[in-house]
């Protein structure tokens, strides 16, 4: 019997990112400059017409001097993250 784990929530991490862009007070341009990624990118992500590459959360997470595991760990916003497996 196979067990899938709970679909991640994609929808709480573009708000995060949002939300980290707006307590910021940057545009998308800003962030851009910022990012390195273009500014269409920024757009698509926070409207949730693409998810983006892990590159461009790297990127992101840079951009906004937070850790990437933070960003991620909003993926399991509604259901318990994994533990860590006794080994």
């Amino acid at each position: 019997m196979t067990i899938f784990p709970p679909d991640p929530n994609f929808e709480a991490l573009r708000l995060e990112l949002a939300r980290l862009r707006a307590a910021r007070g940057w545009s998308y341009d800003e962030l851009a400059a910022r990012s390195g990624l273009a500014r269409r990118t920024l757009i698509e992500i926070e409207q949730g017409r693409t998810i983006g590459t892990l590159k461009t959360w790297h990127a992101l997470a840079h951009a906004l001097s937070t850790p990437l595991d933070e960003f991620f760990s909003t993926l399991c916003n509604g259901h318990e993250p994994p533990t860590k497996a006794d080994d």
